[in-house]
Order: C-alpha cells, then structure tokens, then sequence
C-alpha cells in the first residue's frame, strides 16, 4: 500500500487536534493531573509518529487506526460513566469500564487494539527496509510477523513503564496494580497475534 499523499493528511491532523483539544479542556476542568500526564506524552508520541511518516511514509489507513487508538485512550481515562455501570478501579471513567463483567474490560480492548496496531506498524517498517531490488514487497514470513508482534508487545512493555512512573510521580492514579498490569500484557499479547494472522491472511489473498 503506497504511502498517504500530503493533501490527504488535512482530516487526519484535524481529526487528532480536535480529541487532543478536547482531552485539554477536560483534563484541566477535571483537575486530572493524571491524564495532564498522559496528554504530554500523547504529545511526544504524535511528534515521534510524525517523524516516522516523514522518514518512511505511513499508509493513510495506518494513521487513521493510530489516531483512533489516541482518541480511544484519551475517551477512556476523561470519560466519566453513567451512574450504575459496573466497572473495576479507582475512578468511574470509560477506561474502567466492564465490557463483560468480571471477564472483558475497556481498557483490555484498547490494549488488544493499540498495541495491534503497533504490529502492523513494525510490519510496515519492516517491508519498507526488505524491499526486494526490483521494489516489490517483501511476503510476510512466519519469523518476521514473529519479530514485528514481539515488536509490538515491546512497546506495550514500554507503556508500562510509563504507567510505572506515572503511579511513582502522581497520586491517585486509575492505571491498578500487578493484576492489571498482567492483563494489559495478555491484551497486548492478544492484539499483537491477531494483527500478525491478519496481514498473513490478507498477504494470502492480496500478494
């Protein structure tokens, strides 16, 4: 898939300034010093994704599934639940939302998503370097899908991380303890296999 052409990147950076502005406004009317946190790096990371799409050229439908991550992630920890709605935490908001009672939560969902997305993105990395001479694509082999979801999962553990320094700098945090975090990596897990069998399957059909 060709990289985004310029003059179709207008709706995506217009699609992420409005969630990000949005996510501001209710960060601070909120006093959430949590998600003040998360926004700055949000922030970063929209910085990163912008370098990496000048250097490599992302796909348009890559972008926009990274900018529906970001807006599921901001709605999660910003958005308050309606009162009676079960959910497992500290906070009543989106991210601690039952799905399923007591088996499938928002936040596994965003995970699962994310962090998907995240194998896709090594993946595209990956065949943009292994380009054949004659600029074909590289086929998607069981040990490269193998390195980009272990790629993926990588920056799942990185996230980690940041909820680590968020629980040791900020008090009152929604991001649980070593259960929760134990789940984030099984989503993580989840979701970085099932974007791996996805571009295997529709290398299958397409290459």
């Amino acid at each position: 898939m060709p990289p985004a052409p310029t003059a179709k990147l207008l709706p995506v950076v217009l699609f992420n300034s409005a969630y990000m502005l949005a996510a501001v406004i209710g960060a601070i009317v909120q006093g959430n010093s949590e998600f003040i946190f998360y926004i700055v790096v949000m922030l970063i990371l929209i910085g990163v994704m912008s370098t990496v799409h000048r250097r490599v050229g992302l796909t348009i439908p890559l972008l926009w599934a990274f900018s529906l991550w970001g807006l599921a992630h901001m709605a999660g920890g910003l958005c308050p639940l309606p009162s009676g709605w079960p959910y497992n935490g500290d906070l009543a908001v989106l991210y601690s939302a039952w799905i399923i009672p007591q088996w499938l939560k928002y936040d596994q969902i965003v995970h699962a998503y994310g962090f998907g997305v995240t194998t896709w993105l090594c993946w595209h990395l990956l065949s943009q370097a292994l380009r054949q001479p004659d600029g074909s694509a590289v086929r998607p082999s069981f040990g490269m899908l193998i390195l980009c979801a272990a790629g993926g999962m990588g920056f799942g553990a990185l996230n980690e991380v940041i909820e680590f320094i968020a629980v040791l700098t900020i008090p009152n945090t929604n991001v649980g303890g070593y259960e929760n975090t134990g789940w984030d990596l099984v989503s993580n897990l989840v979701g970085a296999s099932i974007a791996a069998v996805i571009i295997r399957c529709r290398c299958r059909i397409t290459c």
